[in-house]
């Protein structure tokens, strides 16, 4: 494996010892199943009076972990250790905590397949995609130490004032706010906490973090790769419990000087509200997720437009943010890509998502699999169905959240389901007249996270030029909206998608970590 670097754009394609190491972890990560896992505050294990027990959507009687849900009073702990450990952690030379992060994602690395077997136990992602969330969370971190190294710390002589008998010097630099809050989703619950966290830890931030209630055990082992690599006591708590307590604690605490919060866009303009009420305006980044369209031109290429259609939009169940759930396609091919599309994802596999042959897991929760039946309802009603439209039943299907991948069609431009995220293997299509149209179409949602193109070389500086998103790829097989890389591909949304107008893993991400100060001394 010397020679092969996992991206989600190279996954499709791994050399077999990958496999031969994931089945080994799978092994050991199971013989763990039950162990309980404690909050980490101030560098030390905490346990709180009440547990819940974490189940796998992979089968419900599976008992991952035990984890503690912690209070209000958990959460002042916390975040009281991380203004305690400010002041050293921020005045430490900025070479010092870059070294002690890149041993933090070199932990990160070095665990990749206990830390993609749990992932794949505990989101339902397949083996190559939870691979790929590990070691994007390790690129992730090493690129934000890559920005500090490549700015020299972001401290930047300025003009000198043209003062007759006086030596004038004006610095500028980027400092630290203070205790930075994490609170990150269940789909990508290694690279949306460790990405963050990177760039708030490199910027000279400490860290709170909270996990999505559905994924707490995969980031208590991210958690253990921050306290292996020798971070200092304090500069990164980890805490669990709901977030209508423990979380709201943490929203409302005045201890927080910035957030980065990533999912559904009802829940972070909420948070973004709440944190408004503030003595002042705090640094607020959220990520709000999308409904990511794919406009396919009379002129695509029709294989390569499907293979990157069906990858986006049923890749991780449908449920990232990024999805392509509506495709847009040109009358003259419209039918032609429809049979490809259909052909393609009736190959791919429901299962097991630890199993090699897997390709689709389950979704997360019983809410969500609950959703997906009434969304399917609606659809009915309205259109018909390409492919999927069900969920699956009978032996294993019967132990978790298992649904089939579903296009659906016929459905009016001017139904709800549209525009409205739905967060499940469920993509539209639909006919247009001209790309025009499907332009239209395309910018009129309040989102604009990512967005493809399938048509001719000719075409696509018109579409790059028109369409509302952040995330913008054209002819691409590897998917058609998914897949973006840090260095690569920054991420980040335009619109009701995102806050900050820059893209993380990108030139731009890591200053939204600090303020800016000018030093200005006269000799």
């Amino acid at each position: 494996m010397t020679d092969f670097k996992l991206t989600y754009a190279t996954m499709f394609n791994p050399p077999e010892e990958l496999h031969t190491q994931y089945d080994a972890a799978l092994h050991r990560v199971k013989a763990r199943f039950g162990a309980e896992y404690a909050m980490l505050i101030d560098g030390k294990d905490v346990f709180a009076d009440e547990k819940f027990e974490d189940h796998s959507p992979v089968n419900t009687d599976w008992t991952l972990a035990v984890m503690q849900k912690g209070n209000q009073k958990h959460a002042q702990a916390a975040m009281q250790a991380a203004r305690a450990a400010f002041p050293a952690w921020s005045h430490m030379p900025w070479q010092k905590r870059v070294e002690l992060l890149r041993k933090a994602a070199a932990l990160i690395e070095e665990r990749i397949f206990e830390l993609g077997a749990a992932m794949s136990l505990e989101v339902g992602k397949n083996r190559m995609e939870a691979l790929g969330d590990v070691q994007e969370t390790a690129d992730l971190i090493s690129y934000s130490c890559h920005q500090m190294e490549k700015n020299d710390g972001f401290i930047v002589p300025m003009g000198k004032d043209p003062l007759v008998g006086y030596d004038s010097t004006n610095i500028s630099m980027l400092r630290p706010y203070g205790v930075w809050l994490v609170i990150s989703p269940f789909n990508f619950p290694f690279a949306l906490s460790g990405g963050p966290m990177g760039a708030a830890l490199a910027a000279g931030n400490t860290v709170v973090l909270k996990p999505a209630t559905d994924t707490p055990w995969i980031v208590r082992l991210l958690a253990d790769c921050f306290r292996d690599a020798g971070l200092p006591e304090g500069v990164v708590n980890f805490v669990t419990g709901p977030g209508r307590t423990l979380g709201q604690a943490l929203v409302d605490s005045p201890e927080v000087d910035g957030v980065t919060f990533t999912g559904s866009f009802d829940v972070g303009m909420k948070m973004y509200r709440d944190f408004a009420n503030g003595n002042y305006v705090r640094p607020t980044i959220l990520e709000l997720g999308g409904k990511n369209p794919v406009i396919v031109s009379r002129n695509a290429d029709l294989e390569r437009a499907a293979i990157g259609i069906v990858r986006s939009a049923f890749g991780l169940q449908g449920q990232k943010c990024s999805a392509a759930s509506r495709v847009l396609v040109e009358g003259p091919v419209y039918n032609d890509l429809l049979a490809r599309l259909k052909e393609l994802t009736e190959k791919l596999v429901i299962g097991d998502p630890t199993e090699r042959t897997a390709t689709t897991g389950p979704v997360i929760n019983a809410s969500v699999y609950t959703e997906f039946k009434e969304f399917n309802e609606e659809l009915s009603q309205a259109g018909a169905f390409l492919t999927g439209g069900k969920v699956r039943s009978g032996g294993l299907y019967d132990k978790g959240y298992f649904c089939e991948p579903t296009f659906a069609v016929d459905v009016p431009f001017s139904h709800r389901l549209w525009k409205q995220e739905m967060f499940l293997p469920i993509a539209t299509i639909g006919k247009v007249d001209s790309l025009e149209q499907a332009m239209g179409i395309a910018n009129d949602v309040n989102y604009g996270l990512t967005a493809g193109f399938y048509g001719a070389e000719n075409e696509v500086d018109w579409f790059y030029d028109k369409i509302e998103a952040g995330v913008t790829y054209a002819n691409r097989p590897q998917g058609a909206t998914t897949g973006a890389w840090p260095g690569f591909q920054p991420f980040g949304g335009w619109k009701g998608s995102g806050s900050s107008g820059k893209n993380a893993g990108g030139h731009y991400y890591l200053p939204l970590y600090m303020h800016e100060q000018i030093r200005t001394r006269i000799k």
